[in-house]
Formats: structure tokens, C-alpha cells, sequence
């Protein structure tokens, strides 16, 4: 059973907001950043971990993010996206499983589908990508309080609550705090310890 969702006009609410980042054509692995950030926009807690870029191991990830933070605080988790590091995606139905928090996914431009290049770019081998791109469901368009448009999947709340919820952590534009500054960090990491995703 999920412990109960603060109301998200609460102070006491926490985000989990994961990101990530790498140098395209030149890392072998990918920095992910996981932000904790209360109501009042107050950072509370981080935590790292390394992902392969074109590989498949980006849900593990994720989990390992939220396992080392070890906080039992934590109400919702944002994700920058569930198709990350040059398509290693993201198993949303196991995050949302095995860490018991509601989730929101959210990208931010249409897309009319990855299908046709993953088949492009793994050959035979993107059936199983496939499969899991297909499980995570179809995308909603949401409309922020910025007047901004951006795309999402939920799991463990309503449409409405996941909107109140971005739309509280949204201070200006497309990309709510937790995963604007969680991003800042994967990309400082990337940029200035290169040698941190070089193997």
C-alpha cells in the first residue's frame, strides 16, 4: 500500500526530481541526479548515479538513486523523461512498483513515436526496448500555470493531482525545479569531471 500523498498545497510535500546528463559521442556512461526539494523550494537532500548510455540498465538507475538516499520523506519522484541516455529506457510500472511513490514522467516536445528508430538503430535487437517503450503508455499534454504545454505519464495519482503538483514546482517556463536544478548538477559533473563517465 502507498503512504499517503500530502495535499500539494502542504509545506511538508518532497520531490525526488531525477535527471541526467552526457557528452554525446563521447561518454560511455551517463550521470543522473536525483534532487530532493521540499514545497517552499528548499533543496533537501542529493544523490548520483551512472548510467549506460545506449544501454539498458537506466530503471536500475534510478532505483539505486532513491535506495541511497534512504528517505522515507519522499512523496512524489519527478523523471526528466523515460527515455534517457541514447535510448536506455526507463521501466516506469517497476520504479513506481518497487519504491512505492506516485510518479510523474514529463518531456516537453510532441513526438510522433521512437519506434522506427530504435528498430533504425538496434536492428533486432530493439524488441525489447520496444516492448518497454510500449508498457510506459501513451503520453498526456499538460498545461502549466507558465502557460507553457508539456507531455507526461502519472502513475499512483489523478491527472489533476499530477498537474497541481508540476504546476507547484513550476516557477517559470516548462521545467519544474527539482529536475531544472538537478539537471544544473548532472551537467557540472559531466562537464567539469569528464573522467567520472569516461568508463
Amino acid at each position: 500500500m502507498l503512504p499517503p500523498i500530502p495535499h500539494v498545497d502542504k509545506k511538508g510535500i518532497r520531490v525526488l526530481g531525477i535527471s541526467e546528463s552526457f557528452i554525446k559521442n563521447k561518454s560511455k556512461k551517463s550521470i543522473l541526479t536525483g534532487l530532493i526539494m521540499r514545497a517552499d523550494l528548499v533543496i533537501d537532500g542529493f544523490s548520483f548515479s551512472k548510467t549506460t548510455v545506449g544501454g539498458m540498465d537506466a530503471t536500475e538507475s534510478v532505483l539505486e538513486i532513491y535506495q541511497k538516499l534512504g528517505r522515507e520523506d519522499i512523496n512524489l519522484v519527478f523523471l526528466n523523461g523515460c527515455i534517457i541516455s541514447w535510448f536506455n529506457i526507463i521501466d516506469l510500472k517497476r520504479v513506481y512498483r518497487d519504491i512505492a511513490r506516485p510518479i510523474i514522467c514529463i518531456t516537453y516536445e510532441k513526438s510522433e513515436g521512437l519506434e522506427k528508430y530504435l528498430t533504425e538503430y538496434f536492428g533486432p535487437k530493439a524488441e525489447d526496448r520496444i516492448a518497454k517503450y510500449k508498457e510506459n503508455g501513451e503520453r498526456e499534454e499538460f498545461k502549466l500555470h507558465t502557460g507553457k504545454r508539456i507531455f507526461g505519464r502519472y502513475l499512483g495519482l489523478d491527472r489533476e493531482d499530477a498537474i497541481q503538483a508540476l504546476n507547484k514546482f513550476t516557477l517559470n517556463g516548462s521545467i519544474p525545479e527539482p529536475l531544472r536544478v538537478a539537471r544544473l548538477l548532472a551537467r557540472t559533473l559531466v562537464h567539469q569531471m569528464p573522467e567520472t563517465i569516461s568508463k
